[in-house]
């Protein structure tokens, strides 16, 4: 199994909806870089774990187009053989895409967990990440409702 490195957004956006306890239900520990806690702002759960980025000159050429967290994330990353980061940002995204890098987001999170059987009611979930103003496309909400009515 890969090891999961998350950035903050994942983190956040469950927390605020109350299922940031679905990612040890997927995956045995979470790691986060210490710029990642810092933004993430909240006491840790027991299955995070906080690892820093040990070539820091790697953070400071990505922090050219991506934020500190990203960068952080991303470099961490680099530096962990077999890794799959959790990744929301649409530039971030690209840059790990331009390095070849494993990756997810929320909503792949999210699909894992209701496909896992640790999410119940996919529609008030996907409501509730809307409310959060977390971006839901359309085409995601429809593929997930089709699964949840065939696993009846």
């Amino acid at each position: 199994m890969p090891s999961i490195i998350s950035n903050a957004s994942c983190l956040i956006v469950l927390s605020n909806v109350g299922q940031l306890d679905i990612l040890p239900g997927l995956y045995e520990t979470i790691i986060i870089t210490p710029e990642v806690t810092q933004e993430f702002g909240m006491p840790l759960p027991k299955w995070v774990q906080v690892i820093p980025v040990s070539d820091s000159y790697k953070i400071q050429m990505l922090q050219g187009s991506l934020d500190l967290c990203e960068a952080s994330t991303i470099a961490l990353a680099i530096e962990t053989q077999n890794s799959l980061m959790i990744l929301d940002d649409k530039k971030a995204r690209r840059v790990a895409r331009d390095l070849n890098l494993q990756l997810t987001g929320t909503l792949g999170v999210v699909a894992k967990a209701y496909k896992a059987g640790l999410i119940s009611d996919i529609s008030k979930l996907i409501e509730n990440l809307r409310n959060s103003n977390f971006r839901v496309p359309r085409n995601f909400e429809t593929i997930i409702l089709n699964k949840d009515m065939s696993r009846e």
